[in-house]
């Protein structure tokens, strides 16, 4: 954890870089939904265009649909997309109160919303511990050999019992920019990576 967050001090995904700036949980939970299926530099876009107009789910459902899709295009399946921002705000408007629930079972309840979601708005929004693991997070840890899991609820679930808690908000950060800029998922850059002598390279077969 200390090497790669040494290497990429400067490289964060787009969601916590709009936590570090915001710190509003209802913002980091709309630019989670529009992050999905989409690269960092669309959704940051994206939310720049969207919180100039709207930061609140009163302003959300203020704006046309129409209005919507064109302000967060073009982030993958932005008209389903626009309508999951609209429910949500809904939601949260006639049930929370107007305020985005903190707790995995209540934000689990928000169509579209699922465990990674949920833990990055509890971990980066709320700034409570949790882990949220994606495909990049699950991927890296078995790859690692530090989780031998068969999917991200198992990998959550492991890495629970052996990652001291001060690196659960952190964890997802540092693999997903890992991922991103040297552990992809075919022919990882094993060459220039931080990590290499800790890594059992699992299911490596071809890296540059």
């Amino acid at each position: 954890m200390d090497l790669l967050k040494g290497h990429y001090r400067d490289n964060v995904p787009a969601l916590t870089k709009i936590a570090k700036r915001e710190r509003n949980p209802f913002l980091v939970l709309i630019g989670c939904l529009l992050s999905l299926r989409t690269k960092d530099a669309v959704t940051d876009a994206a939310m720049d265009r969207l919180m100039a107009r709207a930061r609140t789910p009163q302003e959300i459902l203020s704006l046309a649909l129409e209005e919507l899709e064109r302000m967060i295009y073009p982030v993958g399946f932005y008209r389903t997309k626009a309508r999951v921002l609209k429910g949500v705000s809904k939601t949260i408007l006639d049930e929370y109160a107007g305020k985005v629930p903190d707790t995995m079972d209540e934000l689990l309840k928000l169509k579209g919303v699922g465990r990674k979601t949920a833990n990055i708005v509890i971990t980066e929004g709320f700034g409570k511990l949790g882990i949220a693991v994606d495909t990049h997070v699950h991927r890296i840890s078995n790859r690692l050999g530090a989780v031998t899991t068969k999917n991200p609820r198992e990998t959550e679930a492991a890495l629970e019992k052996i990652l001291p808690q001060k690196h659960w908000i952190t964890y997802n950060t540092l693999l997903v920019t890992h991922g991103q800029k040297t552990c992809s998922p075919i022919s990882p850059f094993c060459s220039r990576c931080q990590v290499y002598h800790l890594c059992g390279r699992v299911g490596v077969t071809k890296s540059r």
